[in-house]
């Protein structure tokens, strides 16, 4: 045979290009494989068992007929086996997956393979891949969603957090609430359309039609009922600029004269699900995740040619390995040391303490400070095009130099534990306690450790981060010194969280590598993490106050 069909590789050079998200319901097939695929998620090892005898079954039977290309065996079943093939956890169903790939080659059969040899372009499979205690979460996974995808192969380095979030994204999306379950995955396409991000819209597409949704709503917008097409404004303010968002905009959605007119639960769910997948498209830029094997981008039916194989757009270059360990070594010394040294000045302080004044001249320099980051001014890719209205609307600062800025959010007077939370759980009862326990699991995630170090701890390092992102969307603590972010976070750092925060489809593997050279991946995943859970936080914290004010 010419190659290994489910054979990882870098990017080919022939990459089918489809045109557009994959639909599971767009190909017949026989009973018994559509059966024997939802069966091999069954908890009960005897039913699994007979599960993938029966797919194995049906594909050799569909492989004995005298027929060609699909009418022997659909694309859409390849596309399955080259999944289980490649993520699913459970050895005898990859094996087998496996198998059958080759012997449908070898029966003439044109099989995909995928294109990326990992879930991320910008961290070692090995690192991510690697048994343990994620092999768990990814079993799990397996069997309560079908699939293990690269996003919950990379959160599983932080096994505390996936758990939260997976509970919560299955409350989103899957448990009963005040919008369907094909609307739920709508929205977040999209909000991911936002972001130019495929992997999400491809995911949500796939979602949106298992639900029942109709196909010619993913062609365009205009196939959409009016009544989600009226959430486009607000989607954009969430995505690039929620300080905008004002009373207003609520009251143009839920007022009584409102046409079409959203209940107050409803916009709520709306508005988490949005910030939810904007957020969710931080992680998969900032992360670099690959596409998903049967999605479009992940996979070719063209052969692998041994003589050209392309490293990836996204993958790191070599450079000089000697003289980064040593430049990295020395940044976290270096780092070590101002975080003993903030420590002891912040116990100093506390008998002199700052005027307030100069904790407010200290934010307003953190915020007006200029980080350079790209610009984007392309549109979306054209499979994305059609979801976007006025695409040419992007993140702007806060408080850009010279002109006049909007009004700060002072946490004191508008927060998530004081207003938010209540706000949110009333609305759309148990979310804001999934909400809550997500954000406390990420604030208080440590091990103790940095880079080479034990026993560190990394609290005002962790804080800086949450509070730095906070600051970019314009939300300043009164008891907090800002100083402390110039301290601990040196320009590359910030240029990768704002970048990632503020607009995430810029994100480059030089940006990801070129902060903490010497921290682990697992580190770096950590400070994504953050990262995520404050834009979701802060962008939640304008929608709400909106809202709030609209209620009085």
């Amino acid at each position: 045979m010419a190659s290994n069909p489910a054979s990882g590789s870098t990017y080919g050079a022939n990459e089918e290009i489809n045109p557009g998200p994959i639909s599971l319901h767009s190909e017949s097939e026989p009973a018994p494989t559509t059966k024997s695929l939802a069966r091999l998620c069954s908890r009960d090892d005897r039913e699994r068992a007979a599960a993938l005898e029966e797919l194995s079954q049906g594909v050799l039977h569909r492989l004995k007929l005298d027929r060609r290309g699909p009418e022997r065996l659909s694309k859409q079943t390849l596309l399955h086996l080259l999944r289980l093939s490649k993520s699913c956890p459970l050895l005898e169903v990859r094996a087998r997956a496996t198998e059958l790939l080759w012997k449908a080659q070898d029966q003439g059969v044109m099989v995909p393979r995928a294109l990326a040899s990992g879930p991320s372009a910008f961290i070692p499979a090995k690192e991510i891949l690697r048994e343990g205690p994620n092999q768990d979460s990814f079993v799990e996974s397996f069997l309560s969603l079908g699939r293990v995808d690269h996003i919950t192969m990379v959160m599983a380095m932080h096994p505390a957090y996936l758990r939260c979030f997976l509970k919560t994204q299955h409350a989103l999306f899957e448990l009963d609430g005040p919008l369907p379950r094909h609307w739920r995955h709508y929205i977040a396409v999209m909000a991911a359309a936002r972001h130019h991000c495929s992997y999400m819209v491809q995911q949500h597409s796939t979602g949106f039609l298992e639900a029942g949704g109709e196909e010619s709503w993913l062609s365009g917008l205009e196939h959409a009922p009016t009544k989600l097409r009226s959430l486009q404004t607000l989607n954009k303010l969430l995505a690039h600029r929620p300080w905008l968002i004002t009373q207003e905009h609520i009251q143009e959605l839920v007022c009584p004269g409102a046409d079409p007119r959203w209940s107050l639960a409803e916009l709520i769910h709306a508005v988490v699900l949005m910030a939810h997948a904007h957020s969710l498209c931080s992680f998969v830029w900032g992360c670099g995740l690959n596409p998903e094997p049967d999605h479009t981008g992940g996979y070719t039916f063209q052969p692998q040619s041994p003589a050209h194989l392309p490293q990836s757009p996204h993958s790191p270059a070599h450079e000089d390995g000697r003289q980064e360990l040593v430049d990295g070594a020395m940044e976290v010394e270096v780092l070590m040391k101002r975080m003993v040294e903030l420590q002891q000045q912040q116990e100093e302080e506390e008998e002199e303490e700052c005027t307030q004044e100069e904790m407010v001249t200290r934010f307003e320099r953190e915020r007006s400070e200029s980080i350079p980051t790209a610009v984007v001014t392309g549109a979306p890719p054209d499979l994305l095009l059609h979801l976007v209205e006025e695409p040419e609307f992007r993140y702007e600062d806060f408080a850009p130099r010279g002109e006049q800025a909007p009004p700060t959010m002072r946490a004191q007077d508008y927060s998530w534990e004081d207003h938010g939370f209540s706000l949110v759980n009333r609305l759309l009862p148990d979310m804001g306690q999934l909400l809550d326990e997500k954000f406390q699991i990420v604030s208080n995630l440590t091990y103790h450790r940095m880079a080479m170090h034990e026993g560190v701890d990394t609290h005002t390092l962790r804080k800086a981060l949450w509070n730095y992102i906070h600051c970019l969307y314009g939300i300043r603590y009164d008891d907090y010194d800002y100083g402390s972010v110039n301290v601990l976070l040196e320009r590359s750092l910030k240029v990768f969280v704002k970048t990632m925060a503020c607009h995430p489809e810029q994100t480059t593997v030089r940006v990801y590598h070129n902060f903490w050279r010497h921290f682990k991946h697992s580190e770096k995943v950590h400070a994504n993490l953050i990262v995520i859970e404050a834009r979701l936080q802060a962008a939640l914290l304008y929608t709400l106050r909106a809202i709030t004010h609209y209620m009085r």
